[in-house]
């Protein structure tokens, strides 16, 4: 069985999309859409923007999950998921690409959940970082013995736990998961606390949006990360999209869940092609894999 998974931020690069805009009519007609959508040239920052310009929110969030339906579509009849997930913004793109939603309405909410995160970062100062080498539970046990905001944010793969916070809170956080043995604690350049209580702000703002959003069942189960369980129930994923941003994304129990349940094969699809791929390898080796 086939499972396609769709990368979230960090899997930008520069000139992203230019190739298939150039050769593609498919690719040129939804990125032309896509600045008619969002209501300025976000191809101009795609193609021709810095590593710094695609690294704000509100232009990384687009711009991966154009990439990834622009992928998903010059694919055409040979996109066939047996099952879908999406990490964190990638939800949007696989619930697009698998159908559940269509292209104008999944971009429209990308934008608006991006916008909405970073009005969030800037109301309250706070970041993340990354903790490797430690198990989930020893992570999350030094999460609950700090007096502030710090939770587990992103569950990668066996090994990488990314967590969010407070800024006083992730550098204490980070001096225990050191003391605790970590190979490395590090603290990201992100502009907040993603999937922490601190989004709550921007969960509100997302919700009315998603509830006022048309969704229908999907081509084949989409794994969420809310619980990392398969859904097709269109009331089932509206719900757990609005819960996400405040959730951790459970991506290591995703992909455990996806290959208990038949998965043999994943396909990245979008971005630079690499992350997910490496997050499946550390789920299981032996696993194969491959980009779109």
């Amino acid at each position: 069985m086939t499972a396609y998974v769709f990368p979230g931020q960090g899997s930008q690069f520069e000139g992203m999309g230019k190739d298939l805009y150039e050769t593609s009519p498919i690719a040129k007609e939804l990125l032309d859409q896509a600045n008619d959508i969002l209501g300025y040239d976000i191809t101009s920052v795609m193609f021709n923007g810095t590593a710094e310009e695609l690294k704000e929110t509100k232009i990384t969030q687009p711009a991966v999950f154009l990439h990834s339906i622009v992928k998903a579509k010059m694919a055409g009849d040979s996109f066939q998921p047996d099952m879908v997930a999406g990490h964190s913004l990638g939800e949007f793109s696989a619930l697009v690409a698998a159908g559940a939603m269509n292209f104008a309405d999944g971009l429209t909410l990308v934008k608006q959940r991006a916008l909405a995160m970073q009005k969030a970062c800037e109301m309250t100062p706070s970041t993340m970082a990354a903790v490797l080498g430690l198990d989930d539970d020893v992570v999350e046990d030094i999460c609950n013995s700090i007096d502030d905001v710090v939770v587990p944010a992103n569950y990668n793969c066996p090994g990488q736990l990314v967590i969010s916070g407070s800024i006083a809170g992730i550098d204490k956080a980070v001096e225990k998961c050191t003391e605790a043995g970590a190979r490395r604690a590090i603290v990201l350049q992100v502009g907040g606390a993603f999937h922490s209580p601190l989004m709550q702000p921007a969960k509100e703002e997302l919700k009315a949006a998603l509830e006022a959003t048309s969704f229908s069942k999907p081509m084949c189960p989409i794994y969420q990360n809310v619980n990392a369980r398969p859904e097709t129930d269109p009331e089932v994923i509206r719900k757990n999209l609005i819960d996400q941003l405040t959730a951790p994304v459970r991506w290591t129990q995703t992909m455990q869940n996806m290959i208990a349940d038949g998965a043999d094969m994943f396909i990245e699809v979008g971005g630079t092609g690499k992350v997910l791929r490496g997050f499946v390898s550390r789920v299981d080796r032996k696993m194969s894999s491959e980009t779109l």
